[in-house]
């Protein structure tokens, strides 16, 4: 974005259109895209020839790629509860830690 001009303190300056930009670009952020779909999604915007529907597939790719990694932190969240369920005796010294003893064996994790 470029500043609509420069105050002689030299702070940039911006019209209202950066900014209604720069609130949905952090809008786009909080749902998720990245800053590559947010320019796919602000060019459609500015396509004759593309419809609603076109922003609905980036939409529902979206939120597809999110389900995915739910599933996958919950499968993390899961197999760390079981790693913290093996280490409980805190007075074990770290070369008889069961957490780090199963990170080695990357299969006992999983």
């Amino acid at each position: 974005m470029t500043p609509a001009k420069k105050t002689e303190a030299g702070y940039r300056l911006y019209g209202e259109d950066a900014v209604r930009r720069l609130d949905f670009i952090k809008q786009a952020q909080h749902c998720g895209f990245t800053l590559v779909e947010i320019a796919q999604l602000l060019a459609l915007r500015h396509q004759a020839s593309a419809r609603c529907g076109d922003v609905r597939k980036i939409a529902v790719g979206k939120k597809r790629q999110l389900q995915a990694r739910i599933r996958m932190m919950k499968t993390m969240s899961k197999a760390l509860d079981h790693l913290i369920a093996d280490c409980s005796v805190a007075s074990h010294p770290v070369d008889k830690c069961p957490i780090l003893s199963a990170l080695d064996h990357a299969d006992d994790v999983r």
